[in-house]
């Protein structure tokens, strides 16, 4: 073949590929395959289901944990599988159409759906009564919350028992005890026989020591911002031979209970010494009238 002939085909041949080239990018960059996968429609993914929050346990708690933010979170769950005593944010189940990203997205939002108020506030102040698993959903049968049924029998230390004493508020340090302070419960009787002078003499006697305070009538807690709380009955955490002391102390007359330091929680707890014999007796006159006090030493 002449060489001329050879070299014009092939600046032919290269002329025509440049063509081509620059034609598909004036079209957008895109070839006739790109176009048609993309035009193609998508297949709906089988695994996405409709999505509700549900609240669950962050991490595996004990009969009697207090439960806090800590413990307690939202759970992207099917809504064909959520039981009805499930705890959920109170949403519409959502359908995700882009996996599992619009579910995260919904489960951000979710403290707005409550008001702005945190997951925790969902049992804020419940105790568990049944153990819960980490990744468990919390049911209502598995918390108790202040002053439902059984509520005592779950905040009550293992072994111990709950005793009611009558108070005022002369009697509960003029009305600021308040549920979960510490308390020492003191008993008065009367000794007039023991005074020769004829004056009538009362014995004070501490009989337990550093005790903690359950509720004030049927108050398990005090409301927000409370200070006092003025209640004709104290419901205290005892120990079996802590409460036989204190019905013997209740029978010789009314107790009266001496709030003590938030620092003496860790202090000694239980039935106080027995009184010594050594006491020192404190004569007091009132309107002519004088009584005495009998103060150990």
């Amino acid at each position: 073949m002449n060489p001329v002939r050879i070299i014009i085909v092939l600046v032919a041949a290269v002329s025509a590929i440049g063509l081509a080239v620059l034609m598909q990018k004036a079209m957008g960059g895109k070839s006739a395959r790109s176009e048609a996968v993309a035009s193609a429609p998508t297949a709906p993914s089988l695994d996405a289901k409709p999505m509700t929050l549900v609240l669950v346990a962050k991490r595996d708690l004990a009969i009697g944990t207090r439960l806090t933010k800590d413990d307690v979170d939202w759970k992207a769950w099917p809504a064909d599988a959520v039981s009805p005593v499930y705890i959920t944010n109170g949403a519409a189940p959502v359908e995700p159409a882009t996996g599992a990203a619009k579910v995260v997205k919904t489960a951000t939002d979710a403290a707005g759906v409550l008001g702005g108020a945190p997951p925790e506030a969902a049992v804020e102040g419940a105790i568990v009564r049944d153990p819960l698993l980490a990744g468990e959903p919390i049911v209502p049968r598995k918390i108790v919350r202040g002053g439902e049924g059984g509520y005592l029998s779950v905040v009550l230390s293992p072994g111990a028992r709950a005793m009611a004493v009558p108070v005022t508020s002369e009697t509960a340090a003029g009305g600021f005890i308040l549920p979960g302070d510490r308390v020492d419960v003191l008993m008065s009787r009367d000794a007039s026989n023991a005074d020769t002078s004829g004056g009538k003499q009362v014995i004070a006697e501490t009989v337990l020591q550093n005790i903690r305070v359950l509720a004030l009538d049927q108050a398990t807690a005090a409301e927000k911002d409370a200070k006092t709380i003025v209640a004709a009955t104290a419901t205290l955490e005892v120990r079996p031979g802590e409460a036989e002391a204190l019905t013997r102390a209740k029978a010789s007359g009314p107790v009266t209970l001496a709030l003590r330091a938030y620092t003496d929680l860790g202090g000694p707890s239980g039935v106080a010494a027995a009184p010594t014999q050594d006491s020192t007796v404190i004569r007091i006159n009132r309107g002519g009238q004088t009584s005495s006090i009998s103060v150990r030493q």
